[in-house]
Parts: structure tokens; C-alpha cells; sequence
């Protein structure tokens, strides 16, 4: 391989070597000790972890620990069954704050899950496109129908919209844990309607810091600019899962310094 001191340099099939390398390091159960997607991983029938998984893909930002930990309050406050809870959900007085997400938010997403799943679910409102191929339509497809239910204007910030450049990072992340099924033990794989070729990278702090040291985003900004430009070299490497190498960049920065 070629020296890894001159990132910028490295040829294709060597940045492939190197990032799969970490692929594999990372993309392993020992990641979910550290990571939100432990509280989906408590259940194992379809409708709880992908409405537990949303909303904790909703409040992934700031210090692990705190999500985590607000995870499980998630969890006191549906009484450990989030399927039932939310098929059975009134508007009700609720005690939640997870920086700026709070009360006001969670009874808003608990009722507009409800009409959701009044209905159909969660994978059905995702598979929708409308406007753009893949997981930028799909979410904004299902932002549109999120929206329909009474809400106030606050918590349309808690949904990120690709449309207007958002890099939609908690969405993007949503959809990596229901949709890759690569076995590993981490993300779920339980929707089958979306093909993991459609998935754009969970853009963050992390993520973009090692694209850029490693010449594959030159973007200053982390928006949807930026995932797409990512996406562009991701794509190359793997054509059918290029997601998988959210492991390796965020790995790279989150637990390696790089």
C-alpha cells in the first residue's frame, strides 16, 4: 500500500485497501457498547426497533453518554414496549428534555407516529420517492407525511430536509440501521424496500474531517453538497453498500484521532 502519510495521494484501489480495513475493524458488535443504536438493539420484534430506532436517530447529537442515557428514559416513559405505546399514545403531559428537543417535540413525534401506524408504518412512509431517486426523496417523502399531524413550527428542526442541503445526518443514520443487512451484528436490515446502494453517508464532524484529510471531499461545509460530493468516491468503492464505510471514517475520527 502506499504511504499513508500522503492521504491525498492514495490511489483508488488503495483507499479501498485502507478503509476496508477499518470496515472491518469497527463494523462489529463491540460498536454498539458506545453507540445510540444499543437502545433498538434491546428489541427484536420489527415495529419497536424502528420506532425506538427513529427517535433515537432523532436526539443522536451532543455527548454519547447523554444519548444514551436519555435512551433509556425514552424507554421509561413508553413503558419498554414503543409499538404498543405508540399505537395507544394521547396527547398527555410528558417530562423529556434532551438539549433542545424536549417535551413539546416528543409529544408531537409520539402522535404523528401514531397516525403513522394507525395506518401503515414507518418502512411504508420510507418508501416513497417523490422529487429525487433514493434516500434523499425517500426522506423527504417522509418529512411531508411526518408533518401532516398538528405540530408546532419548532419541531420542524428536529427533521432535516436534503431539499434545502441539509446533510439530513441523523436521517441518513436512521436509515443505515434499518436498511444494511450485512450480518455484522450492528445495523438491523429489517426493511426491504430500500437497497442499500440508495443510502448517503450520516455526514458529521467526524466523518467529514477524515473525507477531507483522506481527499475525498473538498466542501467545506457539511450539507448535502458535501454528502453527495462523499458520495461520488464511496460509490466507486462499493457500488452495492457504499454506506458501509460510515464505520471506517467515523471510526477513524471518533475513536482514532486521524
Amino acid at each position: 500500500m502506499s504511504n499513508l502519510n500522503s492521504y491525498n495521494n492514495l490511489s483508488l484501489e488503495d483507499l479501498k485497501e485502507f478503509l476496508d480495513s477499518k470496515v472491518d475493524l469497527y463494523n462489529n458488535p463491540n460498536f454498539i457498547e458506545t453507540d445510540p443504536i444499543q437502545i433498538p438493539h434491546l428489541f427484536s420484534k420489527k415495529e419497536d426497533i424502528e420506532i425506538i430506532g427513529f427517535i433515537m436517530a432523532t436526539i443522536a447529537w451532543g455527548n454519547r453518554k447523554s444519548i444514551i442515557s436519555n435512551g433509556h428514559k425514552l424507554l421509561k416513559i413508553m413503558g419498554n414496549h414503543p409499538h404498543e405505546f405508540i399505537m395507544n399514545y394521547e396527547r398527555q403531559d410528558l417530562k423529556f428534555v434532551h438539549r433542545t428537543f424536549n417535551a413539546i417535540d416528543l409529544d408531537f413525534f409520539f402522535r404523528s407516529l401514531n397516525s403513522i401506524y394507525q395506518k401503515s408504518s414507518l418502512e411504508e412512509v420510507f418508501k416513497k420517492q417523490k422529487v429525487e431517486f433514493g434516500a434523499k426523496g425517500r426522506i423527504a417523502s417522509f418529512r411531508s407525511t411526518f408533518f401532516e399531524t398538528e405540530h408546532e413550527k419548532r419541531s420542524e428542526k428536529h427533521v432535516s430536509n436534503p431539499l434545502k442541503n441539509s446533510s439530513a445526518k441523523r436521517l441518513n443514520m436512521y436509515l443505515r440501521w434499518m436498511v444494511r443487512n450485512d450480518k455484522k451484528g450492528v445495523d438491523f436490515g429489517i426493511w426491504k424496500s430500500v437497497e442499500p446502494s440508495e443510502l448517503f453517508l450520516p455526514l458529521d464532524v467526524h466523518t467529514g474531517n477524515v473525507a477531507r484529510k483522506l481527499g475525498i471531499l473538498e466542501r467545506t461545509k457539511n450539507d448535502w453538497l458535501a454528502v453527495e460530493e462523499i458520495q461520488n468516491t464511496l460509490i466507486k468503492l462499493d457500488s452495492k453498500d457504499p454506506i458501509k464505510y460510515d464505520f471506517a471514517l467515523f471510526g477513524l475520527g471518533a475513536f482514532e484521532g486521524f
